[in-house]
Order: C-alpha cells, then structure tokens, then sequence
C-alpha cells in the first residue's frame, strides 16, 4: 500500500510540472507573438528607415537596365535609377539578384522590399502587387534571325516557337498572338536560341535589343516587327505599403523635377525614356 502511494504521489507531482511546463511555454509563445506584433505594428517605410537599408530585388542580366559591367560591378538604368531613389529616402541601396521567374516570390517571401527590373504594369499585376508610378515606356518588338522574312506582323506569331520568360509582358504578347513558348530564364538566352535557330523568333523589349545589337553586331538577329504602343514599367511593392510607394513617388518626381532623371537617361539610351 506505501509503494502504491508513493507511486501515485509521484505521478500527481509530475502532472504538476508538466502543467506547469506548458503554462511557461504557452506564456513564452505568447511573449514572441506579442513582440511580432509590435514589430509589425511598424510600417515598411519605417523598418528601413530604422535599418538605414532598402532591399532591391534585380536579374543583374538585363542589359542595359541591370546587369555587370567588365569589372563585374552591378550597374544599369534601373540599378541607378533604384540607387537614387534609395539615397533619397537617405538609406542604403542592397540589391538582391535573382532569375525573372523567382523575382516575384522573392517579393512575395519579404527577401526584398522593392523590384527594379523592368517590371511591365498590366492588370493582372496591379490586383497582387502595388506598383510606383512609371520610370519608363517601351516598346515591344519581334526579333527573328537576320534569314527570317516570314514574320512581318504579331499575327505572324502564329504556330511560331518563341523565346521567352514565363512570366514576362512579351511572354503574354507572343501567346495572345498564338505562339509556342520556349521558356528561358533571361534575355540572353533568347538571343542564343535565335542565333542558333533553335527558335523562330523573341519578343522582347526594343531599348535592350537595341543595345544588343549596339554590342554584338556579329549576331545574326533582327528586329522584324516594333509594337506602335509602348509600354509602361514601374517599380514593383507588395500591397498594403502605401507609404513607402508614396515616399518613392516623390524621389522619381524629385529626380524628374531636378535634372537627375534626364541625366541618367541621357546616359543610357540617348532620349528621355520617361515619355
């Protein structure tokens, strides 16, 4: 009968401790979301104020927006155009790069707080993600190999093998026209494809094509077709970070207003790209 007692008063005394684990750990748990919520309770525009940081996500393959020049150093109109709306929030540039089709979830995930990559704005993406006013207008073009007469309009697209990103504006453009899509990861690997026949055709953006072809003037590659419309590109937020989009507005309308916008333009494709 003492055994048993014993047995059962250490039993009783065990439940205690348990109880008691999980009531520190349950208030613990409680303690680390409390403090979640109050970082949360902080603004987007607020935590990189405080962490004098502002994470841009980039391909960093992207001629002539954002690639690396000969001594491997990230640069390119919307490098520059991002490093100069960073300092004018009077934090500091961190690019982040990444493949076109990881860029979105890299937003998604909070690897980055911001896209600069020319990021085409359509409906589709303004219902998920909040976007800057425009930095630039484009236009998109077909480009063939420099022996292809055959497409002389989008509508020639049809049936015809494309290369592009997945989830790029001009992906969208060649399947409307009834294309098959060549998935690649980047720009320079439509260009190969094209050189090598191994596609029919790229639609891409005219500014890059134009300084490819300014660059490698040994590519066997044309431009067969331009767009007449040109499109819109912004830089790219997740939504509900009204602030931040708001204080970047007002660094690109700052550049605009005081000369730096033209200057960095000028210096990349000769024109005001903004019109």
């Amino acid at each position: 009968m003492k055994k048993i007692a014993v047995l059962l008063s250490i039993g009783f005394l065990a439940v205690i401790l348990i109880a008691c684990g999980s009531s520190d750990e349950g208030e613990q748990a409680s303690s680390d979301e409390g403090a979640d919520s109050d970082s949360s309770d902080q603004t987007l525009l607020e935590q990189i104020q405080e962490s004098g940081e502002l994470v841009i996500g980039t391909e960093g393959t992207y001629r002539p927006y954002t690639f690396h020049d000969e001594n491997d150093k990230l640069t390119g109109f919307d490098v520059e155009i991002a490093r100069e709306v960073a300092e004018r929030l009077g934090v500091k540039p961190v690019f982040n790069e990444t493949k076109w089709d990881s860029m979105f979830a890299g937003l998604n995930a909070k690897r980055f707080d911001m896209v600069a990559n020319q990021v085409g704005i359509n409906e589709d993406r303004q219902k998920k993600y909040a976007f800057s006013d425009p930095y630039i207008q484009s236009s998109a073009v077909i480009v063939t190999h420099e022996d292809n007469d055959s497409i002389q309009d989008f509508s020639d697209l049809e049936g015809v093998t494309t290369a592009q990103s997945m989830t790029s504006n001009y992906a969208d453009i060649a399947r409307e026209n009834g294309a098959e899509i060549n998935s690649v990861e980047g720009f320079n690997e439509s260009m190969q494809l094209l050189s090598t026949k191994r596609v029919e055709a790229t639609v891409n953006d005219r500014l890059s094509v134009l300084d490819y072809l300014n660059q490698r003037d040994d590519v066997p590659v044309k431009i067969a077709v331009r767009q007449d419309e040109a499109s819109k590109s912004g830089l790219l937020f997740r939504q509900g970070n009204d602030e931040l989009v708001k204080a970047v507005n007002e660094a690109l309308q700052e550049m605009k207003d005081d000369g730096t916008y033209s200057e960095i333009s000028e210096k990349w494709f000769g024109e005001d790209v903004s019109k």
